[in-house]
């Protein structure tokens, strides 16, 4: 099962970072990931097999090469989890801001 945790886990990895983040710049093939990292292609493409196992990304045969490029399903799941921190961020620093005012408006002149 692909979840959230599996995504976070996944992009722990610094190398395995890295091989997500070129891949988010454009679809990308094993070897050449390899020739732009210091790891060796087979290394490259146990990241790889971790990424699309947590649904971080695609892959497509374009004749003998595999490419691979972001599965957005598995980036939005990352996205929604840390929006509800976000969204929590927001609303409490809303209720802090009104508090503030509503301080401010009620102090005796």
């Amino acid at each position: 099962m692909i979840t959230y945790q599996t995504g976070f886990a996944a992009l722990a990895d610094p190398t395995r970072r890295k091989v997500f983040e070129r891949i988010a710049a454009h679809p990308t093939s094993v070897g050449e990931l390899a020739a732009e990292l210091p790891v060796s292609r087979p290394a490259v493409s146990q990241h790889l097999k971790v990424l699309k196992q947590a649904g971080l990304v695609n892959d497509t045969a374009r004749g003998t090469r595999r490419v691979y490029s972001i599965n957005p399903e598995g980036v939005a799941m990352l996205r929604d989890y840390l929006d509800l921190f976000w969204r929590r961020s927001l609303a409490n620093f809303k209720t802090a801001a009104e508090e503030t005012f509503h301080d401010r408006d009620n102090q005796p002149n």
